[in-house]
């Protein structure tokens, strides 16, 4: 072999070598950046894939050759970093795994464990889940509006979870006869239910709009604020959770947590009507006095009405940036949480800057505000799916179901049973979807003292 032969052989030899290291180091580069995400299947389209993980984060990714169903645990590999905040996620799927789950009921699937404020029950809401119907499972996630007539032979036949009371339900009724209402209900239910009322002082007073019940009306936050400060404000939570004990009301779709400092907006009048700080301070207050007091209270409306008009009677539509949302409009939120908050009630709103395209009751993306950067553990429910700007869409509790919703609000309870079995009878939902709310409603009620049995 002649000397250009060998150089020639040489230099092949080395821009071999680097060319086989160049792929190493990038494989192990990729490799570097992989990541993998543990989830179940929620709902599948031709070209994407939406799953909750264990933290109940709701994710949709971009997936070709889909063949996976609701229900199915699925491992997914990608590239890039999950955005916890949003639900479309602008990652590269590599491949997925569609791992073998044994959904026997004999032991609490792990995606279910999180940890949570609830978690002292996991065990007792599975047990007692285990010896429910399916209509009975469906029952757990709503929470109904009382209705006019009917409400024993309703209860018996759809099982709900709970009921919602206005003002007109105690209008004229003595003390007395609303406890008998109620005890009526509760003996002729086989799980404790929830009994719901908006007393939130000022405007909204469902129960101490009768005088037979309370002897006066509630005041405004802003009213006891000015009077005594946060300490009015905490004797009057005790006071309140003591009458509506008493009468057999044991949640209040209170307090009103949404920051608002401009008199001329729709929730002025029924907000603390003060700035992020010190609207704070008042969910705090009002979460901590509540504790201990048999009635359980409800922050809303997630993720903050701000300026917005009324959702009761049509469709809203909040400009605001995230960021002035998150500044502003989150921290009382926060502040509930972390004193405590049981449950959060999740507005109508379409918020153009976290979800264009759905009331936020009805989007993933608000949610996963809500569980991951918030971090809450409780029951999320909807506002009351009737309302206008929800009324008209379609599907709407199977879509709340599929947002993360645990509790749904409903006065249409008929249409919504029919809608949620039609979409297991589909594949849309799958049993252990609305297994796994259920589990946690009755985790809740376990929590509440609602529900005694030894563990």
């Amino acid at each position: 072999m002649n000397k250009k032969s060998i150089i020639g052989a040489i230099l092949f030899l080395i821009v071999l070598f680097v060319g086989v290291l160049s792929l190493f180091l990038r494989s192990k580069d990729y490799e570097k950046d992989k990541n993998t995400l543990e989830a179940t299947v929620l709902y599948t389209t031709d070209s994407t894939i939406t799953v909750q993980d264990s933290h109940q984060g709701i994710y949709t990714m971009e997936v070709a050759d889909i063949n996976a169903e609701a229900g199915d645990t699925v491992v997914i590999s990608y590239t890039g970093l999950l955005d916890k905040n949003s639900e479309k996620q602008e990652v590269s799927v590599i491949d997925y795994e569609v791992i073998p789950v044994a959904y026997d009921m004999v032991n609490i699937p792990t995606d279910w464990l999180d940890n949570g404020i609830f978690s002292e029950y996991y065990t007792l809401a599975f047990n007692k889940l285990k010896t429910l119907t399916l209509d009975e499972v469906i029952g757990q996630i709503l929470l109904v509006r009382y209705p006019d007539v009917g409400a024993v032979e309703d209860l018996k036949k759809y099982k709900f979870s709970g009921f919602v009371f206005f003002e007109k339900d105690f209008r004229g009724k003595t003390k007395t006869e609303v406890q008998d209402m109620i005890k009526n209900l509760q003996s002729n239910s086989k799980i404790p239910l929830l009994t719901a009322v908006d007393e939130e002082g000022g405007k909204v007073v469902r129960v101490s709009s009768n005088s037979n019940l309370a002897d006066s009306k509630f005041k405004s936050s802003q009213d006891l604020y000015t009077e005594g400060g946060f300490s009015l404000i905490k004797d009057d939570t005790i006071n309140k959770s003591k009458i509506l004990s008493n009468l057999g009301l044991n949640l209040n779709l209170a307090p009103v947590v949404d920051v608002s400092t401009n008199p001329s907006d729709y929730m002025y009048e029924r907000s603390f009507g003060k700035d992020t700080n010190l609207t704070s301070t008042y969910a705090k207050t009002v979460i901590e006095a509540s504790k201990g007091t048999g009635v359980s209270y409800t922050l809303k409306h997630f993720p903050g009405y701000g300026n917005n008009s009324d959702t009761h009677t049509g469709s809203v539509i909040d400009t605001r940036s995230y960021d002035d949302i998150v500044k502003n409009d989150l921290p009382p939120f926060k502040a509930g949480i972390e004193a405590g908050a049981e449950a959060v009630l999740v507005s109508h709103n379409t918020v153009n800057n976290i979800d264009p395209s759905m009331p936020a009751s009805l989007s993933a993306s608000v949610h996963n505000i809500l569980r991951n950067q918030l971090d809450f553990t409780g029951i999320i429910m909807t506002d009351d799916l009737s309302m206008g700007a929800t009324s008209s869409i379609d599907n709407a509790a199977v879509k709340a179901i599929l947002a993360g919703n645990d509790l749904i609000i409903t006065t249409d309870y008929e249409a919504d049973v029919v809608a949620i079995k039609e979409a297991l009878e589909t594949g849309v939902l799958c049993e252990p979807m609305i297994d796994k709310l259920a589990f946690r409603v009755l985790t809740w009620k376990y929590y509440k003292g609602m529900m005694f049995e030894s563990k």
